[in-house]
């Protein structure tokens, strides 16, 4: 359990260590999209630190980086497939980002820095802690991010092709001011970002 808390909270990628940045601002205009991605990111992380971790003995240091990328692009090509069969608008929207979790530093540096170095019940538990951190990041900057700037929150739409079953709330009825269109853009997001960074980081020097 300290190992999941270690990587949602000390080690979270995207407050903390500032990793798969790219991703994570692209997909947060809506939080459906932003929870899906959180998910593929952390099936591919917990898989790829488990065969890593089965496999660290197996491999050579010469030939790590690369088995490890082939490895990733496996995995992540799998996902692709699936959600192309299963959620092919959702796939569409996610778009090129998919496909880079292959290179996404958080799934490579973890298999490097920790499941090569570990036994599989410390490198699952890594995986789990800091793909739950990177699901839950996302879907806290997506929840700001479409809130205010589409004044919804969708949990399901595009997933409803699978559930049978389609939740959209608005935030503010009747308001004036919302939405702010500014928060679903590319600037709108870094603002975004860096406000909840800001805010954790102010309750954390409070909590000491």
């Amino acid at each position: 359990m300290k190992t999941i808390i270690n990587g949602i909270k000390y080690e979270n990628p995207t407050f903390v260590l500032l990793l798969g940045l790219c991703s994570a601002l692209a997909v947060t205009n809506k939080f459906e999209t932003a929870y899906i991605m959180g998910i593929c990111v952390l099936i591919v992380l917990v898989i790829s630190n488990f065969l890593v971790s089965l496999t660290r003995k197996l491999v050579s240091d010469s030939i790590r980086i690369p088995f490890y990328v082939m490895l990733i692009a496996t995995l992540v090509t799998c996902t692709e497939m699936l959600l192309k069969h299963f959620i092919p608008v959702l796939y569409e929207t996610l778009g090129i980002y998919l496909p880079l979790i292959v290179v996404n530093c958080i799934v490579l540096g973890r298999n490097l820095s920790v499941a090569s170095k570990n036994n599989v019940k410390t490198s699952v538990l890594d995986g789990i802690g800091i793909g739950l951190g990177y699901t839950l990041a996302l879907m806290l900057i997506a929840l700001v991010r479409e809130a205010l700037g589409n004044n919804t929150i969708t949990l399901m739409d595009e997933v409803s092709k699978i559930t049978h079953y389609k939740a959209i709330y608005k935030v503010f009825p009747n308001s004036e001011v919302f939405p702010i269109k500014f928060f679903v853009t590319p600037a709108g997001s870094f603002l975004t970002l860096g406000f909840l960074i800001a805010f954790l980081k102010g309750k954390k020097y409070e909590s000491n």
